[in-house]
């Protein structure tokens, strides 16, 4: 098997192996949790489907976006619409955040996001002048159940019925999950490396509108997260981090004459890497020294 093809391959299964191991860490309690908190979660979910792609598309109108080239222009548009980033636990696990109330966050903007990306979708034709836009919600509804909430769901319902067998498996899954992790960053890093610094440098001002739209959602879920240092962190990694799999699935059946929006999809994702981590970081430190 080729380099070219085991990338595509290796893609589902690392996330469906990721999303099923932190499905079987959360607490069994986790959807009586959701429930107790719906109000926090029905904030953040409007700000994550609805007011992020506004901020960004409202960037988008100014004057000096519109100087942007096409492929940036449309790679940042699509990240803005897409939420559910599939990694949003696995963060906020690591930065100090609740991750069974991501949990609950990440289930919700994946089905808000069935309604939400494709009116928003319609909306984008109109503001930005394109056309056959037209995103149907069952295409949304087949990424984000394949790749977030089936393997979530399934490893939830194997913590809840088979709590014992679960938690024994519970490390060796994580260790299997790691480790595509890994190696599927270093495939993607080796096969992209060289076009990611060229975009980047060739569209600079691009960069830093995508940094500012990082920082701008991070503000966001900070303000609606209310009090309680773990519901800011974990809030902001909601709104902050996007779904980078639905956006390339969009770019490919979109804007297959444009590849560079590909490229820039992917600088979006480690622009939001290096933004977003030191800030939560410099946030868990502060909180903490109080």
């Amino acid at each position: 098997m080729t380099f070219a093809k085991l990338v595509p391959l290796l893609v589902p299964c690392t996330l469906f192996a990721v999303m099923l191991a932190l499905g079987a860490g959360l607490p069994t309690d986790s959807t009586a949790l959701w429930r107790r908190h719906w109000p926090l979660i029905l904030r953040v979910e409007l700000a994550t489907c609805v007011l992020v792609p506004l901020l960004g598309w409202l960037l988008l109108l100014t004057p000096p976006a519109r100087a942007l080239s096409s492929e940036v222009r449309h790679a940042i548009a699509l990240m803005a619409v897409c939420p559910s980033a599939p990694l949003i636990l696995r963060k906020a696990g690591k930065q100090g955040g609740d991750a069974a109330l991501a949990g609950g966050l990440q289930v919700g903007a994946a089905l808000l996001s069935i309604i939400t990306v494709p009116l928003l979708a319609d909306l984008a034709e109109r503001l930005f002048d394109v056309d056959g836009w037209d995103v149907l919600p069952r295409q949304v509804a087949l990424q984000v159940a394949t790749i977030q909430l089936v393997p979530l769901l399934l490893g939830l319902s194997l913590r809840r019925l088979f709590p014992a067998s679960t938690e024994r498996l519970l490390r060796p899954l994580d260790r299997l999950a790691n480790t595509l992790l890994l190696v599927l960053v270093l495939a993607v890093l080796i096969r992209t490396a060289p076009l990611l610094w060229q975009f980047g440098m060739a569209n600079l001002a691009g960069v830093l509108l995508m940094a500012l739209l990082v920082l701008l959602s991070l503000a966001v879920g900070f303000v609606l997260a209310g009090d309680g240092r773990e519901r800011r962190i974990t809030a902001s990694l909601v709104t902050s981090m996007r779904n980078p799999g639905l956006a390339l699935l969009l770019a490919s059946r979109f804007a297959p004459q444009m590849p560079g929006v590909k490229i820039g999809i992917l600088v979006y994702v480690l622009v939001t890497v290096l933004v977003s981590l030191p800030v939560l970081r410099r946030s868990r430190s502060l909180a903490a020294a109080r």
